[in-house]
């Protein structure tokens, strides 16, 4: 049972997860720690003088998740080639699909899976660490001491070194300025191994983490679509403009990605408008 095992890694780094103290895996019940009801988001919303604090705290955890998770990672399913054209899919499928009707003319194809093919081998290039997968403000939690509580942890991969921070950072439930965004990436990065940082310089880290953001930001707003039209759950559609957002943002300063910016300004953003 992947809950249960990822449990026991985060207890072995230490890290404020839920415990399991008893557990029936046959008749599926376990017995667990409680980490309280204050998620990130909620906290932020309400006082967003204390993001630094809170942020910093989910940094520092996310470094001694990929440390300590060295030991663990292999023993994750691999966040493969497959797994993210498949994931970039859901946006091509469900959002522009099903929720949008748009039709893409062959040009419009070619460029989509050039552009798929440029995502999947920024993945691929970064260093591979212990990835929790969906590590963002509504999967922390507000703890008393040890921040932050983290949840739904059972899907975790070995997969790319910024796919974490990016969530963190760029999240799709709340949006903070670039300016702040970057500062806090920067603060990671500088507490990365010299090793890493001899190898990968501040420029290309950006890189990594600009690109990753996309093939997340496109993989999260396919689902958001899904999760209304398969699963009637409609409250995730108004978090795709501003999941959207971050990828137009990054037209001015990636050429590469030219064709997905005014794709989705041009075609993707009047529909979303007109389909309100």
């Amino acid at each position: 049972m992947p809950f249960v095992r990822v449990a026991g890694y985060l207890e072995s780094m230490q890290l404020s997860a839920p415990r399991i103290i008893e557990a029936d895996i046959e008749n599926g019940f376990l017995l667990l720690t409680d980490l309280g009801s204050e998620h990130y988001l909620d906290k932020l919303e309400r006082e967003p003088d204390l993001a630094d604090s809170l942020y910093t705290a989910a940094i520092d955890a996310l470094l001694v998740l990929q440390r300590r998770g060295e030991a663990y990672q292999s023993s994750l399913p691999p966040y493969d080639e497959e797994l993210l054209r498949f994931e970039l899919s859901l946006f091509r499928d469900w959002l522009c699909g099903t929720h949008l009707q748009l039709q893409l003319s062959d040009d419009d194809e070619r460029n989509w899976q050039a552009c798929c093919d440029m995502l999947v081998e920024n993945a691929q290039r970064q260093p591979q660490v212990f990835v929790h997968r969906d590590y963002h403000s509504r999967n922390l939690m507000v703890l008393n001491d040890h921040n932050p509580g983290i949840l739904d942890f059972q899907d975790a991969v070995e997969g790319p070194f910024t796919y974490d921070l990016v969530s963190l950072l760029k999240d799709c439930y709340i949006r903070w300025p670039a300016n702040k965004v970057r500062r806090w990436a920067l603060s990671y990065y500088q507490q990365l191994s010299g090793k890493t940082r001899d190898q990968i310089d501040a420029t290309q880290f950006c890189r990594y983490f600009e690109l990753m953001g996309v093939q997340r930001q496109l993989k999260a707003a396919g689902i958001f679509c899904r999760l209304n039209h398969r699963d009637g759950k409609s409250g995730y559609l108004t978090d795709v403009p501003r999941t959207l957002a971050y990828i137009v943002e990054l037209g001015p300063v990636h050429e590469d990605l030219e064709f997905l910016v005014r794709f989705i300004e041009e075609r993707v953003l009047p529909a979303w408008s007109g389909a309100e």
